[in-house]
């Protein structure tokens, strides 16, 4: 069912790049429609709002903001079973965030010379949960929890409307921010929702935020593209990715289960193994074969497997096997070996990684207390996922006496001479003027 990929023979970083599987999804060609739809919303407000819901969602909300009570009430009816797995994640991913903050430090240079390093949080955050082919209120815990963890004080959540529930979002996202203590809820989605958190939108009372983050499709992705120089933005989120490293110790039944999992999500989900075993590819490939065609979403599920992005990447040992990781960056990385631990010391970029059999990357989707907001598309190698840190600034403290100032006056004087920017020496002799 998974195309073979024969690299037992490596080539050097840059073709390896090439040759590794990706889903055909082009962030620049959907950059044109998002600024388009932004500029809409920026110049219309809400009414640009509701017929872009109109157009994309085949719904009119009746209210932009979703009203308290019916935040509320979604709670209330909240399945029971539901209710309680979501207290779980929220309880996990906060003491995982919570971690994630690190302790104001100090260094002393010199007597009387010392740096302060203190964490500020933003003051306010959009996130934007998506809606789709599935319903996401995992994705409410992971943005929700990081940025309280971070102390952001105002925390805003946009979710598209949804025909079936009367314009609302999804009854359980409602629950979700129910729980979490946000009651400042909007009923929009895709590219519009991310301008009207970089711009505002007064008419309905939505200040403008410092910081978007949260998954979404294309266009979400180009729309955070779009207003990364007014807002912070975290990664451009693409299709869902897991690639699983494994020997012939692995069980191939538990791989097969990890791929069709993520494969479940998006028709352009990529799901790759990396082996150094003819014979554990034959029995995964198999095993999938298998479950692909007995679960829910077959149909999506094939369509994920069977396209360009999937693959079985045959390699010729796991050193082999840790580079092919490497080069492709993964959202998701498990790591199914003899020696889990001996491979992870070879690897370098990841979103998140998974070590041996018991850790799938479903339960990091929930109730690891990891997060599952992650990078996508081999931006790995460059960013990390959401957590604490996306809603956090660093800031340097920086404290002198007269005399630490005096040991590094000439210094000072000599680089602004330097510089030909003489006033700022002149601003440090300024201090040992004799008083008139």
């Amino acid at each position: 069912m998974l195309r073979r990929l024969d690299l037992t023979t490596l080539p050097g970083d840059q073709e390896l790049r090439a040759l590794l599987p990706r889903p055909a999804v082009d962030v620049e060609r959907a950059l044109p429609a998002a600024q388009e739809l932004i500029a809409d919303v920026r110049e219309r407000g809400a009414d640009a709002l509701v017929a872009q819901a109109e157009r994309f969602d085949g719904v009119r909300p009746a209210d932009l903001r979703v009203p308290s009570e019916a935040v509320e009430r979604a709670l209330a009816e909240l399945d029971p079973a539901v209710r309680t797995a979501l207290e779980t994640a929220i309880a996990r991913v906060r003491v995982g965030s919570a971690a994630q903050v690190p302790p104001p430090s100090s260094v002393e240079l010199a007597p009387g010379a010392v740096v302060e390093l203190r964490w500020q949080p933003v003051d306010r955050v959009g996130l934007y949960v998506p809606g789709g082919k599935a319903v996401y209120p995992s994705s409410v815990v992971m943005n929700v929890v990081a940025a309280q963890a971070a102390g952001v004080g105002s925390i805003a959540v946009a979710s598209p409307a949804q025909a079936e529930h009367g314009g609302l979002p999804h009854p359980t996202i409602l629950a979700a921010c129910a729980l979490l203590g946000v009651d400042e809820v909007y009923a929009m989605g895709g590219a519009g929702a991310i301008g009207a958190f970089a711009h505002g939108v007064p008419g309905i009372g939505l200040e403008p935020v410092d910081v978007v983050t949260g998954p979404g499709n294309v266009f979400v992705a180009a729309a955070k593209r779009a207003v990364a120089g007014r807002v912070r933005v975290d990664a451009e989120a693409g299709p869902t990715e897991i690639l699983v490293i494994a020997d012939e110790s692995a069980d191939p039944e538990l791989i097969a289960a990890d791929l069709v999992s993520q494969a479940e999500h998006d028709e352009l989900a990529a799901a790759v193994l990396v082996t150094d075993s003819t014979d554990l590819a034959d029995r995964v490939d198999a095993s999938v074969a298998r479950r692909a065609a007995a679960t829910a979403a077959a149909e999506r599920v094939a369509t994920s497997l069977a396209g360009e992005q999937s693959a079985i990447v045959l390699v010729a040992d796991l050193e082999a096997a840790a580079r092919v990781s490497d080069a492709y960056a993964p959202e998701h990385l498990e790591i199914q070996t003899r020696d889990d631990d001996g491979v992870l010391a070879r690897i370098r970029h990841a979103g998140a990684i998974f070590l041996g059999a018991h850790a799938p990357v479903s339960l990091g989707d929930y109730a690891a207390g990891s997060n599952h907001v992650l990078p996508t598309g081999g931006q790995a190698r460059r960013v990390a996922g959401l957590g604490a840190a996306t809603f956090l600034r660093p800031q340097q403290v920086v404290r002198y006496d007269r005399a630490a100032l005096e040991a590094v006056r000439a210094d000072v004087v000599a680089l602004a001479g330097a510089e030909g920017l003489p006033a700022h020496g002149e601003a440090i002799d300024a201090r040992f003027e004799e008083a008139r």
